[in-house]
């Protein structure tokens, strides 16, 4: 079916009190295996690609983009394209050439108020594009190789009164909190502080998005999607499973060469944890 928008599939959980899942995706079998396990859970999702990704690619977005494209245009479920995490101005421009409804602009290493300048000039150029633009407060951390941001360090957490003025400064559509998770962390012991979500979502007046997902555990996920948050952000939970599988193939086959024997293993355990836990986002 045609691309839809992710604004579109926020708006949809949102009004059920559910969240849609965004998987990040960094070679064709990502895609693949998100949109087949999306499939057999038959829900929406999001394909997400990173400016990381993008530089894995030799700094080309179009050849992933188009795969993404084209699957998601097959696929029995509707399916939408996001650019993830983007703090170049030259790679934001080439979204909407590329399939792409929205993108998330990550300015949130910066201090506040130079954080608020570029995330305000990146949503009104996106705007004028028709694009739907996500942005964070406070900040999440573990991105670019830096260690788990400790949750409960100051500027860590975002504060519910900032992030208020910060939606309606910067005219974002959505915002990402900071509430206890991490990215890229490979043990699920991430605790959310659900009161301070709680508040968030009296206050900011947009979708809420939950970025470090992988290293949430099930319960807390779950209730973090009771309290509010509609967009649930998965990337290192997809490449533990992959690669997981990947080892446990060579170990028991190690003569093997052909690369689609052991990616197909690596395919399909994806699948298994992408219908995983678009089942548990409801």
């Amino acid at each position: 079916m045609p691309l839809v928008t992710t604004g579109e599939l926020v708006s949809r959980a949102a009004t059920t009190r559910s969240a849609v899942a965004a998987f990040n995706i960094i070679t064709l079998e990502h895609v693949e295996a998100v949109i087949a396990g999306a499939e057999s859970a038959r829900a929406p999702v999001v394909l997400q690609v990173s400016e990381n990704a993008v530089k894995f690619r030799y700094g080309r977005l179009l050849p992933l983009a188009r795969a993404a494209v084209a699957a998601a245009e097959r696929a029995a479920v509707p399916v939408a394209l996001h650019l993830d995490h983007v703090q170049s101005d030259d790679l934001l421009r080439q979204a909407p050439g590329a399939g792409f409804s929205s993108v998330m602009y990550d300015a949130a290493r910066l201090p506040y108020a130079e954080n608020l300048a570029a995330t305000r000039a990146a949503a009104d150029w996106a705007h004028a594009q028709g694009l739907w633009i996500e942005a964070e407060l406070g900040e999440v951390g573990g991105k670019n190789g830096e260690p788990p941001l400790d949750a409960h360090a100051s500027g860590a957490r975002t504060e519910p009164a900032q992030a208020r003025a910060f939606v309606a400064d910067s005219g974002v559509d959505a915002l990402a909190v900071a509430i206890g998770s991490s990215h890229a962390m490979t043990t699920r012991t991430a605790t959310l502080d659900h009161d301070l979500l709680k508040r968030l979502a009296a206050t900011a007046e947009v979708p809420l998005v939950l970025h470090g997902s992988s290293g949430v555990p099930d319960g807390e996920l779950t209730a973090a999607v009771a309290g509010g948050i509609t967009k649930v952000n998965v990337g290192t939970a997809l490449n533990q499973a992959m690669t997981g599988a990947i080892r446990t193939f060579l170990a028991a086959h190690p003569e093997a060469v052909d690369s689609r024997k052991y990616l197909s293993v690596g395919r399909e355990a994806m699948v298994g944890a992408v219908s995983r836990i678009i089942a548990l986002l409801g």
